[in-house]
């Protein structure tokens, strides 16, 4: 399929020609990298690497819980909305922001796209595929791939280029209508996080095999791990609210232990992709989830809790073992020191199931989607922003960004040269903030295999010699050592194997299916219904849309093959 998308050789030779313009903006670049005539590029005068009268970018932003801001700063203005004015003579216009508290953000832009509001100049999109087929199909936005061929660095197709299934779902007639936000291959791999001191106190080990992780839970809930004399502790913190494979505090991995993977396409024993919540392997995973409620290893309420939810009891220092990303070291974990002075912890690889199969969740290289309005007057400045990025911020031959997106924000120099990072926050005035989150794409600009790998290699004893490995060597060492047993554990993953555009029957019963599953597992895990209805609800799924979506996606899949 992407053969279609080879561009013509005009188009080449222009990409080519804007790859010089664009490096003649960055501080290695040489006088004999500028072209004659920059200017044909772009849609208003250029000089030196910005515009030389600012352009505008209107946009919308959805405020994580996660984000944080200081020195009276909002996402309106802070010192990201500065760079881009100062740097690159772009204005970032927000039409509106939300707090991303109940799918707020996607609800806003549903109702703008309902309500027939003209859209902004690019809207920004993690989430729901629904949405952004939706506003596709809305006809406000432009072929974003024609652009991307045109006005894309050299370094940002090559990240692109990593994976080029990536567009699957926003190609549209041949066209590619949306550009992939990339992301960190393996960031969202879980690993497996233990109080170490409970262990210590009751004499246990790290559990490798499931009957060694039920050893611990036991302890964990039955013989006082936090010394209170109270039974007041709970095992696992899990959240299936929202899904029972999830980004957070998830349960996939248990499942994964008997060879299920559900709420994702898995690739079945003859080759076709069958839908992971429907397949035989979730009866034993249900039946164990079932016994580790009644035994209370789980917290009762788990079936209410979402993602950061179910991480209360852990950080609260009334749980022992969470499952999550490698980042959740920076966030939430830290609040465990805060509310429980004395309490370790530490990252372990995920255990063995019975048969000695284990299975994880992988990480799409790709979460989510830029859209670009047809009718946005400076189309090139989406490129000139992100193709600074990518060649500054991104790119490990980059010196650009030396210790980090913005002084006083996320690095600050002591008067002595000292550098103070995220583990010398109380060093920084006002704390240590992320701001490179402010961005338009959420996370700067990222090269999908770099990272989580050069972190694996410091953690192995590689010696940081670049700029951007002394900078991931500067994390916090847990992190880093949580970041190789992802990479350690690579070929457990279990894939998300459609990545197409939601089929038609998805579209029309998705949401009614979706319904049913959470209902009918739900009560198999809190023991409301017996295990044997797993059987009736696989027939029900499948007679009530099931089959057809089975058939339109394996009919997707065999295109792309």
């Amino acid at each position: 399929m992407f053969k279609t998308w080879q561009k013509p050789l005009r188009i080449l030779m222009a990409a080519t020609m804007l790859s010089g313009v664009l490096a003649a903006c960055s501080n290695e670049s040489t006088s004999e990298n500028k072209p004659s005539d920059s200017n044909e590029f772009y849609s208003a005068p250029f000089e030196n690497g910005k515009y030389v009268e600012p352009v505008t970018i209107s946009t919308v932003f959805p405020i994580t819980s996660s984000l944080k801001f200081k020195n009276g700063e909002n996402i309106e203005n802070n010192v990201h909305t500065k760079w881009a004015h100062d740097t690159l003579g772009i204005d970032i216009k927000y039409l509106w922001t939300v707090s991303e508290q109940n799918n707020a953000y996607q609800t806003k832009l549903r109702l703008m796209l309902t309500s027939g509001q003209k859209m902004p100049d690019i809207i920004s999109f993690r989430g729901d595929s629904t949405l952004i087929s939706d506003l596709i199909e809305s006809g406000q936005f432009t072929d974003a791939g024609d652009l991307f061929d045109k006005y894309a660095s050299d370094v940002y197709k090559k990240a692109m280029a990593e994976d080029p299934n990536v567009w699957n779902p926003y190609v549209r007639d041949g066209k590619r209508m949306a550009i992939p936000i990339l992301e960190n291959a393996y960031n969202n791999d879980p690993v497996m996080y233990i109080r170490e001191d409970w262990l210590k106190k009751l004499n246990l080990k790290a559990p490798t095999t499931l009957a060694e992780l039920e050893t611990v839970m036991d302890a964990f809930v039955n013989q006082d791990p936090d010394g209170n004399g109270k039974k007041d502790t709970i095992a696992l913190s899990v959240g299936f609210k929202n899904d029972l494979n999830t980004w957070m505090s998830e349960s996939g991995w248990i499942f994964g232990m008997f060879g299920a993977m559900p709420n994702q396409w898995n690739k079945a024993a003859d080759g076709s992709l069958a839908y992971g919540s429907i397949q035989p392997e979730m009866k034993p995973a249900l039946t164990k989830m079932k016994e580790w409620m009644e035994k209370g290893y789980i917290d009762k309420e788990a079936g209410l809790y979402d993602e950061p939810k179910a991480t209360e009891a852990f950080t609260a220092g009334k749980s022992g073992i969470i499952v999550g990303p490698y980042w959740m070291t920076g966030w939430p974990l830290p609040d465990l020191q805060k509310n429980v002075p004395d309490a370790e912890y530490k990252a372990y690889p995920l255990p063995a199931g019975p048969d000695g199969k284990m299975g994880r969740h992988g990480t799409p290289i790709s979460t989510g989607a830029v859209l670009i309005n047809k009718d946005m007057e400076h189309k090139d400045a989406f490129f000139v922003y992100q193709n600074y990025l990518f060649d500054h911020w991104a790119n490990p031959d980059s010196t650009t960004f030396v210790h980090g997106f913005a002084k006083g924000y996320d690095y600050d120099i002591a008067p002595d040269g000292t550098v103070y990072k995220e583990l010398q926050s109380d060093k920084i005035p006002g704390g240590w903030i992320d701001a490179i989150r402010y961005t338009l794409t959420f996370d700067g600009a990222i090269i999908p295999n770099l990272m989580m790998n050069t972190l694996a290699e410091l953690a192995g004893g590689k010696e940081a010699t670049t700029q951007y490995e002394k900078n991931l060597a500067d994390r916090i060492p847990e992190q880093i050592k949580a970041a190789k047993i992802v990479i350690d554990q690579k070929d457990i993953i279990m894939p998300e194997m459609f990545t197409g555009v939601p089929t038609k029957t998805q579209v029309s019963r998705g949401d009614m299916l979706s319904k049913l599953e959470k209902e009918v597992l739900n009560k198999i895990i809190y023991g409301q219904a017996p295990v044997e209805d797993f059987d009736a609800f696989v027939q029900q799924y499948m007679s009530s849309g099931g089959k057809q979506i089975t058939e339109e996606v394996n009919e997707w899949y065999d295109t792309i093959k």
